[in-house]
């Protein structure tokens, strides 16, 4: 006979242990299923990980500048073993936090590939034995995976996806990274900062193509002048792995075609759902044109009983996004009335050097939607903190609506930005217009003032330039 559930989440990435936690709060009979550790790849192989390695380049980039400081450092060096273990042991340490968070609210923990077989049921398989399982409602918090090129597979050794540049065996001497989303950046910045020749390649016409235009040209400028070569409006015809390294057919903007040649590429071109064995096609279960999950605002599938959260489903794919998911469509399950997610005020964050930050429309977009418009910007080198910090490269930026004051959106470029980003989210959650914004006192001295002088600034009221 089956074990018997108020509800099952299939995965336990951020979106699927936070459903599990979520759900034994409100008194739901609760089991998660993972096939591999809990925490998913977030935890284990992509938010928190690879923030362990960018923090171990940051300190490497600051050593290795301490006389901009007034403080010497004699022949800073690192070991690349000891630099991933450090980031493996976060992970191990979150993972096992995870373990203790399933424990404490009495959550059941299946571990094995999980399959649906029918409305409510679920079979659990690992190792060749098989168990049973039964809910009235199941949520799917599959996740997803790195998309491949359709030319050139990823082999662990030369040709990698962020979870193999997360462990790599060697220093690459020179790197390519095709894509500049966040996690190309990313680890564009990081083997950069590490002392890597770094080539990103770009097929849309700028870097960080879903950030303002304005942050991502400041972006390709910051970039170069660290020392990578940025292509944007280029693609990459032909990759093949070699006994040296890396051959790449790249096709620029001009459409000139050139091979180089290099010694790893990473391809970080976005990421395909995990649905393949999960049994949704038996149950009908609807599907976008992209093959991920298609849902209501409170998770619901088209099939009753069937929900679905995180990067398995529309985006945008974040980790924040797939908790606060997990959340509301745990209380709608539950009978309770949450309020739907907002996809508007989710931030994105990028932690390369230097960081990169934003909140809601973009000025183009909030243009195209067609809102009459003030913006503000205010720099890094205008702010007292920023300066004693020797961190001087970047601005803020805000866009409000004329007609309203409404906070339509916030970018930001530079030190500690994926911080700063929280007030303006919270600014839009409770509907903040300039007037609430202009009328707070922000402390002194801190980053945080460059906000305050940015609406300052859209309104002609800037006080610092």
């Amino acid at each position: 006979m089956a074990d018997s559930y108020d509800l099952i989440v299939l995965g336990s990435g951020p979106g699927g242990y936070v459903a599990a936690i979520r759900a034994a709060q409100l008194g739901l009979k609760t089991a998660i299923i993972e096939r591999e550790r809990l925490g998913g790849i977030c935890l284990n192989w992509g938010c928190i990980p690879t923030k362990a390695l960018l923090r171990s380049s940051e300190i490497y980039h600051y050593m290795t500048h301490a006389e901009a400081y007034g403080l010497s450092a004699e022949k800073p060096g690192f070991d690349l073993s000891k630099v991933v273990q450090r980031s493996r042991k976060v992970a191990d340490q979150l993972n096992g936090g995870v373990k203790g968070l399933m424990k404490k609210h009495k959550i059941d923990v299946h571990e094995g590939v999980g399959t649906l077989t029918g409305k409510g049921k679920l079979v659990v398989e690992k190792d060749g034995k098989k168990i049973e399982l039964a809910a009235k409602n199941i949520i799917i918090a599959t996740g997803a995976r790195a998309r491949d090129l359709p030319f050139a597979k990823t082999d662990g050794k030369k040709i990698w996806t962020y979870r193999h540049a997360m462990v790599p065996e060697e220093m690459p001497s020179k790197l390519l990274v095709i894509g500049s989303g966040a996690i190309g950046i990313e680890f564009a910045s990081f083997y950069s900062d590490m002392g890597a020749e770094v080539t990103v390649v770009e097929m849309l016409d700028r870097i960080l193509p879903v950030e303002d235009e304005e942050i991502s040209a400041f972006m390709h400028k910051a970039l170069t002048k660290q020392g990578m070569k940025i292509h944007a409006s280029t693609g990459v015809q032909k990759l093949e792995a070699t006994a040296k390294g890396v051959k790449a057919e790249i096709k620029f903007k001009d459409g000139r075609t050139e091979t180089q040649e290099f010694s790893h590429a990473i391809v970080a071109i976005g990421i395909v759902p995990n649905i393949e064995g999960v049994g949704l096609e038996a149950l009908g279960v609807k599907q976008l044109p992209n093959k991920h999950i298609e849902t209501d605002p409170y998770g619901r599938t088209n099939v009753d009983g069937i929900w679905a959260i995180g990067d398995v489903t529309a985006g945008p794919w974040l980790a924040h996004k797939a908790m606060h998911e997990a959340v509301v469509t745990v209380e709608a399950i539950a009978g309770q009335k949450p309020h739907a997610l907002d996809k508007a005020s989710i931030a994105g964050c990028t932690y390369s050097r230097p960081q990169v930050a934003s909140v809601g429309l973009t000025e183009a977009k909030a243009k195209e939607a067609g809102y009459k418009i003030k913006v503000g910007k205010f720099p890094f080198i205008g702010n007292g903190k920023a300066i004693a910090l020797g961190e001087t490269e970047g601005f803020v930026k805000t866009v409000f609506d004329e007609a309203t004051g409404e906070l339509l959106g916030a970018h930001m470029v530079g030190a500690e930005v994926t911080e700063l980003i929280q007030g303006y989210v919270i600014g839009r959650e409770l509907e903040t217009t300039e007037a609430e914004l202009i009328g707070t006192t922000f402390p002194h001295p801190t980053l945080s003032e460059m906000m305050h002088e940015s609406v300052l600034s859209a309104y002609g009221r800037p006080l610092h330039i």
